[in-house]
């Protein structure tokens, strides 16, 4: 047992925690969004009517969350995330539920240290379960928290003879042994491989989330009848598979809860009835029924507004444990190995045959089948080969025959129906509804059971998806408890389901058991205050109430007990020995019904010195006195220690018990603060000549310390815990491995299919020597004849060398293959770049000669304008330009050094084109090119990179220039002082427009040229006029931009 750790602080009641989760709603909101999305309803009509009522929401963390309905057939769970609605999480193969079941099948290598099998997981777990009836590992979940010698410990090892159950050696719970793994290692506990049953679920949500998203939360589901040390079981195996547990539900309250987020019901406080409902959910392991009540209730909201909240409290429930579909499939296979023992002969025993793993395991296969048939047809049959020493068998049941066997078994439906309703202390008539949920409760003798027992099928309804509305109850739940989302507002309230109370010895030797809860007591209600007269360290009990029997949960001792009273005598000598009390503060926590101290503490009334009026204020505002301090626990030595203030939060407690339930063991020491400030003794001698101080009866407390440990079977200590955990990181690490050499190996079985084909490809071929050819088609060969013969089994670095060395000699000839299809591509549209570049420079350089002209014809004459490269663009924001501007000619936007490097990089790159093309034209097919496609697009880019460049060195220097001629900053289409992308590719545009206009022109005045000398002096003097005339104007259009 792990050493206990002493604690000075409490946590305070759970009542505000479990009020404000309960606050919750219908939908989750997308993270950042500002939008919300529902969750949780029991399919889309219940997810959209939960949408409509949520409000607002939490600090959202983004991180999703899970409800995993933990089931004795399957397991399903349901995701919320941020953004994303209340969804089921599909397997691998895309079903909506997964087996209960965990296999290992025996590694390739052998049994040996350092070596692990392979895991498989539901059905495919279940699919080998005829070959290794012995490593499969199914409904996992009757067995939690049991110890080995439980009845139904005992009933599961008769049903799977295979498996080699035994007893944990420090536990005293069911463990298995495994012949896949050395004799060396420890048996597998049951919380261990329920654990990789939820990394499975885990893993499957994580790759549903998506985005590399880890999920880490999560609300399971349990049965109603499952006591403290069965919920730990469960919590054990959330935490070794690497979940938080948000809390535990059963599935009664979650089957209610999904039914609620898509409904109003009559409000209380308008003077309406509430309604009843009852929950009858028979699955695959047990049955139980849970009667609850629904109502509104308007309740105060933030400042003077009211809201109005939905309220599901449990009433009470009933339940069989062993009632379910595997109970049914058993009289099937009783009836299947008695015909099948008759039809022998008497050659074949029906005991020989029960303890026959391999033939248990296909006669439950067949059974569950039968049954589910029986339910939809009146008779089925099934088929055996080779069942039990080779002996064939053929099996028919009628439902009829399948009903006889199971007449007592309708008797137990209407017994469970009954605890429930005298638990809850209403009437049959006063339910509104019966829910039904789960899967058995659609045989057929189930339905007529249920119509006898409550007289007609007027209330039986199935209003809420059978299968998968646990989950989305656990879901909902999940949702509401994370701070990541904001849900409809459901307060549910459900009890821990056996009474619990407390025990203890008097001092007079006497064993003293008090009740302090029902088993419908709302758990994470208002703490209950006892007191006891026990004056001396003592050790407290509490138990949970299961049938006639006390189950011992956790027990309290007081460390300092007898020292504390001893203080509280000497500090007050007013107190009266028979007033000195020890108090204890008891809550049961919300997250799974343990009984939780939050406060232990001496009390007594005594005199203490009466404050004045102006003692008071200096207190109020913080000025008084800093003296007194809140009263601390006692060492050994009576002497007061730090202590923490009492009043902690609900996580504080949560913290406390989860150490206790990873460790066994729990140590505290009541943080409970003093009701009265610590005064001087009354004993004291007084000041001479001072007034005697004014004194009044007030109660005083001192904070006793105190340990608290959990009782029944032990937990796993920290080492085991460790030591576990660092087993399954290993199996996980195994899985991975296997799991990536198996995907080499396909790879390279893939390839040499890819390979034949190849080498049957007209294109391949023609590309290829004959030698090469047949080098790749021995080697593929080779390759195929080696995995054939066992290559298969050979280590991932194996298969990853024989891979390459295929794709070593594929890689040249396909890379021939490639080049020849590209490059003709790459090539056009380096040509065309070319060709665009050209005719960019040739612009320029046009324009730059024009400029040149225009300045020397300034020089001469001030009435000369420049033209402009920017022509046509106009700036209705801009100022007119000043007199001194216009009368200088407007300098080129474009330098000519910038041109000719353009221009020389578009020739270097024309003439390595065309030598590059006339070299790879002269080499043949099967030569590796030297005309590469990669290198034909870096040029491209590359030219296409020095175009740009020189277009934004050209809009730069018309900024330049513009804030020169005083106009400020250019502002452009958006307002900016910056071009954007459209309008730099306009200008770009723009100017190669222009240049292709001037070149035609210049091509079109050398046409003619004659004509024009012919013109008369006068018609030139016009011309030159009008020119000046729309120099003129460009140049004022220039300014004014």
């Amino acid at each position: 047992m792990k050493p206990t750790t002493d604690f000075t602080k409490s946590s305070a009641t759970e009542a505000d925690r479990s009020a404000s989760l309960a606050r919750g709603g219908g939908a989750a909101v997308r993270a950042g969004a500002g939008a919300e999305e529902k969750v949780g309803a029991g399919g889309e009509g219940a997810a959209e009517a939960a949408m409509a009522e949520s409000r607002g929401a939490r600090v959202a963390t983004k991180s999703p969350v899970l409800g995993v309905d933990l089931g004795t057939e399957y397991i399903k769970a349901a995701l919320v995330k941020p953004g994303m609605p209340l969804d089921i999480v599909l397997t691998k193969d895309s079903r909506r539920k997964e087996t209960s079941a965990v296999a290992f099948k025996p590694p390739r290598s052998g049994v040996k240290e350092g070596v692990f099998p392979e895991r498989v997981y539901g059905a495919d777990a279940m699919a080998i379960a005829a070959r290794f009836p012995g490593e499969v590992y199914p409904n996992l979940k009757t067995l939690l928290g049991l110890p080995i010698e439980d009845a139904v410990v005992r009933d599961y090892a008769t049903r799977h003879p295979a498996l080699q159950l035994k007893s944990h050696p420090s536990r005293g719970t069911a463990a298995f042994r495994s012949k896949t793994v050395p004799e060396t290692q420890d048996a597998w506990t049951v919380e261990e491989l329920l654990a990789m049953e939820l990394q499975s679920v885990q893993k499957n949500a994580e790759a549903a989330a998506g985005d590399g998203t880890s999920v880490r939360s999560v609300v399971l589901t349990v049965p109603p009848f499952y006591t403290v040390e069965e919920k730990r079981a469960v919590q054990t195996a959330a935490e070794l598979a690497g979940l938080k547990v948000l809390g535990l539900m059963s599935d009664g309250v979650a089957v209610g809860l999904n039914y609620a987020t898509s409904r109003q019901f009559p409000n209380i406080n308008e003077g309406a009835k509430p309604e009843y409902h009852l929950v009858f959910d028979m699955g695959a392991g047990s049955t139980s029924a849970t009667v609850m009540r629904f109502q509104g209730r308007t309740v105060k909201d933030l400042g003077k507004f009211n809201k109005t909240v939905q309220e599901v409290q449990v009433l009470g429930a009933g339940w069989d444990r062993t009632l379910g579909g595997d109970a049914l499939n058993y009289l099937i296979m009783d009836d299947m190995i008695s015909r099948f023992a008759a039809a022998s002969g008497g050659s074949v025993k029906a005991e020989a045959v029960r303890s026959h793993g391999r033939a248990m395991a296909s006669l439950a296969r067949e059974a569950e089948r039968a049954r589910q048939v029986l339910s939809a047809n009146q008779e089925t049959s099934s088929s055996f080969e080779g069942l039990y020493d080779d002996k064939d068998f053929r099996y028919k049941l009628t439902r009829a025959e399948f009903e006889d066997m199971a007449e007592a078994y309708g008797q137990r439906v209407g017994q469970v129906i009954k605890d429930a309703v005298d638990t809850s202390k209403i009437a049959l008539e006063d339910l509104t509804s019966v829910i039904l949920h789960g899967g058995a409760t659609r045989t057929p003798f189930v339905q007529r059971a249920l119509e006898q027992t409550f007289g007609s099928t007027d209330k039986l309804r199935s209003n809420v998806n059978a299968d998968e509305a646990a989950v989305f109850g656990a879901g909902f739940r999940a949702a509401e408890l994370s701070p990541s989302f904001r849900v409809k507002e459901i307060r549910i309230s459900e009890g821990p389901m056996y009474p619990v109370g407390i025990k203890w010895t008097a001092s007079s030797g006497k064993e003293l058991r008090q009740r302090l809860w029902t088993a419908t007591s709302p758990m994470g209600g208002p703490a209950k205050e006892m007191t006891l007269t026990e004056q001396k360290d003592l050790e407290i009990g509490f138990y949970q109430q299961v049938g006639s029997g006390a189950m011992d949960t956790k027990t309290m001792k007081t460390t300092n007990l007898t020292a504390t009273v001893a203080a509280m005598k000497e500090r007050y000598p007013s107190c009266i020995e028979t007033d000195v009390a020890f108090k204890l503060a008891l809550g049961l926590s919300s997250e799974n019904g343990e009984v939780q101290v939050v406060k232990a503490a001496v009390e007594c009334e005594a005199e203490v010195p009466e404050k004045g009026f102006v003692d008071g204020v200096k207190n109020l505002f913080g000025l008084g006195k800093k003296e007194q301090k809140d009263q601390q626990p006692l060492t050994e030595g009576g002497e007061d220690e730090e202590s923490k203030s009492t009043e902690g939060s609900e996580e504080d407690m949560k913290s406390n018990k989860d150490e206790s339930t990873s460790t066994g063991t729990e140590t505290a020491e009541s943080a409970s603060s003093a009701t009265a400030a610590e005064t001087k003794s009354s004993d004291e001698v007084k000041p001479e000549g001072k007034a005697e101080v004014k004194k009044r009866r007030e109660v005083v407390s001192i904070p006793v310390a105190f340990t608290l440990e959990n009782a029944g079977p032990p937990s796993l200590n920290k080492a085991e815990l460790t030591k576990v955990k660092d087993r399954l990181k290993a199996f996980a690490a195994s899985d991975k491995a296997r799991v990536q050499r198996e995907e080499t190996l396909n790879q390279l079985e893939g390839y040499t299919y890819k390979v034949r084909d190849l080498l049957e490809g007209e294109t391949f071929t023609s590309m290829s020597t004959e030698q090469e050819r047949s080098v790749l088609a021995d080697k593929a060969s080779e390759t195929s004849d080696w995995l054939y013969d066992g290559g298969s089994d050979a280590t991932k670095e194996e298969l990853k060398a024989k891979l390459k060395m295929l794709q070593d000699l594929v890689a040249p000839i396909q890379t021939r293959v490639d080049e020849a299809e590209k490059r003709p591509t790459v090539i056009s549209l380096l040509r065309a770049t070319l060709n665009q570049t050209g005719q960019m420079v040739s612009g320029l350089r046009k324009q730059l000669s024009e400029h040149e002209q225009q300045a020397s014809s300034s020089s001469a004459s001030a009435s000369a304008t420049p033209s402009s490269g920017f022509d046509g663009l106009e700036d209705s924001d801009s100022a007119p330009a000043s007199k001194d501007a216009a009368d200088k000619p407007v300098p080129p936007l474009f330098k000519k050094e910038d041109v000719d490097e353009v221009e020389a990089l578009r020739d270097s790159t024309a003439k390595w084109l065309d030598d590059m093309e006339a070299r790879q034209v002269a080499l043949p097919p099967t030569a590796d090119p030297v005309l590469l496609a990669k290198e034909v697009t870096e040029k491209k880019l590359k030219l296409d990179k020095a175009g740009m460049d020189l277009a934004l060195k050209g809009v730069r220097s018309f900024e330049s220039k513009a804030k020169k001629a005083g106009k400020g900053k250019v502002k452009f289409s958006d307002g900016s002082g910056k071009m954007s992308d459209e309008e730099l590719e306009k200008m770009m545009e723009k100017i190669k427009t222009e240049a292709k206009d001037k070149l035609k022109k210049g091509k079109d005045g050398g046409k003619g040229g004659a004509a024009g000398g012919k013109k008369d002096e006068g018609e030139r003097q016009k011309d030159g006029g009008k020119k000046q005339e729309e120099e003129e104007k460009k140049k004022k259009k220039h300014d004014e931009l």
